[in-house]
């Protein structure tokens, strides 16, 4: 019964991950027609010589940095806020659930919109009497451009996740810290905070495997520019394979990316842990 789906994992994950790793360790142009070549570390060892995949891994870090927090904090906020009964609870939800569905390349072009010269940023700002914006191109903002888009994306999928762990909080904790004389706040961060820790753990773990594989909202918003400013590691691996055909850099880049994302997610979920304890 498991044959078909083990098969399926095996064919198409584990066999192009362990491929991929070998390639890592060769140097090859598929243009020369010719097999990989050995090359051992040597791409991992000029990969920490490269000052732009350093800039890149300093930007993806950056990126998650920017996005991660003010995500967590805004969909605990709407998570809190629906978890209410009233009247159209259902439909704003839904709303709110909305952009986790439109495909990121879809919102990726919208927001270009919005930024652009005559885009709606720059109409509300010209109504307001203020100067206009060129938000994406201009070194010290465009990150920041690109991760608020992104902070927007995936607030309705964290909301979702926050809400339902909300629901799974039974209520008679809160009517016993009420009873013992807690005010919200001391029920907040008392009983919702700890009974949110699991979900928590989980949503940050993911987020951060996601935002640190940016690729779409980087190459649809920027490109990478102005001045590498928004060259994330994925967006740096697909320049190195595709436009320069190094699928050996391309591949150990993409293993230090794996290791970065792993060491990245184990420092953030054992410091929620560790709070707890």
């Amino acid at each position: 019964m498991v044959a078909p789906a083990t098969a399926f994992i095996l064919v198409f994950s584990l066999v192009p991950v362990v491929y991929g790793l070998g390639i890592s360790f060769t140097e090859y142009n598929p243009l020369h027609r010719g097999l990989p070549e050995w090359v051992g570390l040597r791409n991992y060892a000029d990969l920490f010589t490269q000052p732009q995949f350093g800039k890149a891994l300093g930007v993806t870090g950056l990126f998650v940095l920017m996005v991660l927090p003010a995500t967590v904090v805004l969909a605990t906020a709407l998570a809190l806020l629906v978890d209410r009964p009233f009247r159209g609870v259902g439909a704003v939800r839904a709303a709110l659930y909305i952009p986790n569905i439109v495909s990121l390349t879809a919102v990726s072009m919208v927001w270009l919109w919005i930024y652009s010269q005559h885009g709606l940023l720059n109409e509300l700002l010209g109504l307001a009497g203020l100067p206009a914006q060129d938000l994406l191109h201009d070194e010290s903002t465009a990150l920041a451009a690109a991760a608020a888009m992104r902070v927007w994306k995936a607030l309705g999928s964290n909301m979702v996740l926050i809400l339902a762990g909300l629901q799974s909080i039974p209520r008679e904790l809160y009517e016993a810290a009420r009873v013992d004389g807690a005010g919200p706040w001391q029920r907040f961060r008392y009983v919702t905070v700890p009974g949110l820790r699991p979900i928590l753990v989980f949503v940050v773990a993911m987020d951060i495997i996601y935002l640190a594989q940016s690729f779409a909202e980087i190459y649809v918003l920027t490109q990478g520019g102005p001045l590498g400013s928004t060259t994330t590691v994925n967006y740096l691996i697909y320049t190195s394979a595709f436009q320069y055909n190094q699928f050996g850099s391309s591949s150990a880049m993409a293993f230090v990316l794996f290791a970065f994302i792993a060491g990245f997610s184990l420092v953030s979920v054992r410091g929620i842990l560790g709070r707890q304890r």
